[in-house]
Parts: structure tokens; C-alpha cells; sequence
């Protein structure tokens, strides 16, 4: 069975996605770390725990974004399964985010779309 188009453009998606989390944790090293140093006690710990969480939330999505994307173009099920979770979750980021999150939950969520990626052979799908 040959890709669908739309799997690339989800893919597509995914990693830019993971693109902009990785801008932001950049930002946070470049720019938000660095102040942190002209702070003291109580204050400079709540700072450096919220970037901290900041970063481990921004890197955990980074990591979804890029398994969804490479789980889509190689047609694994687990990959569909990741790029829905992932536009759930790009439903929080309005008003772009959550458009294409709609539009991939609605597509990855149909039967063609499910026996694509079960019926999808080991070393990926035919192009």
C-alpha cells in the first residue's frame, strides 16, 4: 500500500514541532539560565526549579515530536499512536496547534488510516 500524503505532512508536523521545543529549550539556556546568577537564596532556587521543569517538559515533547514523526514515515503503528498523543497535545497551543491537532486527530483516528499502519510491513511501508 503506498504512504498517504498526508502521513508525510503530519510528519512534516511532527518535526517541526519538535523544532520550536527546541528553540525554546535554547532560549532557556541562552538566555533565561544565565540570570539565574543574579539571584540569591530562595529566589535563585525557585528560578532554577522552574527552568528546570521547563526544560524537562520542553525536552520530553521534543522526544514525542521526533518518535511520532520517525514512527509515521515508517509506517509503525506505535508512530500513529505517538502523533495522536502528540496532537492531543497540540491542542493546547492555540490557535495553530490546536487546528492541525483537530485535522490529525480527525484523519490518524480513521479506519483506512488504522489498517495502514497495522498492515504496514516490517522494514517500513512501500513508497
Amino acid at each position: 500500500m503506498k504512504r498517504p500524503d498526508w502521513v508525510i505532512l503530519l510528519a512534516i508536523w511532527e518535526f517541526l514541532s519538535s523544532f520550536g521545543a527546541f528553540i525554546g529549550v535554547i532560549a532557556i539556556a541562552v538566555f533565561a539560565w544565565p540570570q539565574s546568577a543574579w539571584l540569591q537564596g530562595i529566589a535563585r532556587t525557585g528560578m532554577l526549579f522552574g527552568l528546570s521543569i521547563a526544560l524537562l517538559v520542553l525536552l520530553t515533547y521534543m522526544a514525542l515530536s521526533v518518535a511520532a514523526g520517525i514512527g509515521l514515515i515508517t509506517g509503525k503503528e506505535w508512530g500513529r499512536i505517538l502523533a495522536i498523543v502528540h496532537s492531543a497535545v497540540s491542542l493546547l497551543n492555540i490557535p495553530i496547534g490546536t487546528i492541525i491537532g483537530i485535522i490529525a486527530l480527525i484523519y490518524l483516528t480513521k479506519e483506512d488510516m488504522r489498517q495502514y499502519f497495522q498492515s504496514a510491513p516490517p522494514g517500513g511501508p512501500a513508497t
